[in-house]
């Protein structure tokens, strides 16, 4: 089950440097994310199958499986992190935004080395690709409210 922005089986774009291989994890990871929420498979054949059907050359891979392994194991923690952010329930949420609001929450949380903004950003565009229409504005909004809370420091400092 892949979860593509059109019905092609388009393989990941070919990535160079850090940022553009973090992206095309951060993707696959939403991906896999959203199938694990839906599907309810186990994360190792989730990973597996991802690896099979994906080139990883250009691909964070120690990212991907940071982000596919460590969502999960901290989901209540961040659906509580989101919640007081939310204007409805976080089972009312659309799968698809609900997988990019915990990878980016998992990301203020866990990856500080990572700047909010670049955080936020990333988030939208993915909604902007996967999400559905004006989706990349819920997830702003909801981000926004969220980088505060998590990185009180940074956001006041304006770093990122």
């Amino acid at each position: 089950m892949s979860l593509n922005h059109d019905d092609s089986q388009e393989p990941a774009p070919k990535a160079k440097g850090r940022i553009a291989t973090r992206r095309v994890a951060r993707t696959l990871a939403m991906q896999a994310l959203y199938q694990w929420h839906v599907a309810g498979q186990s994360l190792n054949e989730i990973e597996a199958q991802f690896r099979v059907d994906n080139d990883f050359s250009g691909v964070d891979g120690a990212y991907f499986h940071e982000i596919l392994h460590g969502v999960p194991r901290l989901k209540t923690e961040l659906d509580e992190l989101i919640a007081p952010c939310l204007d409805r329930a976080l089972d009312e949420l659309d799968p698809v935004e609900l997988a990019i609001l915990r990878l980016c929450a998992y990301e203020l949380q866990q990856r500080v080395d990572v700047p909010y903004k670049v955080v936020i950003n990333e988030g939208i565009e993915l909604a902007k690709v996967f999400g559905a229409t004006d989706g990349h504005k819920f997830v702003n909004g909801v981000l926004d409210k969220l980088a505060p809370r998590l990185r009180a420091a940074e956001v006041r400092g304006g770093r990122g």
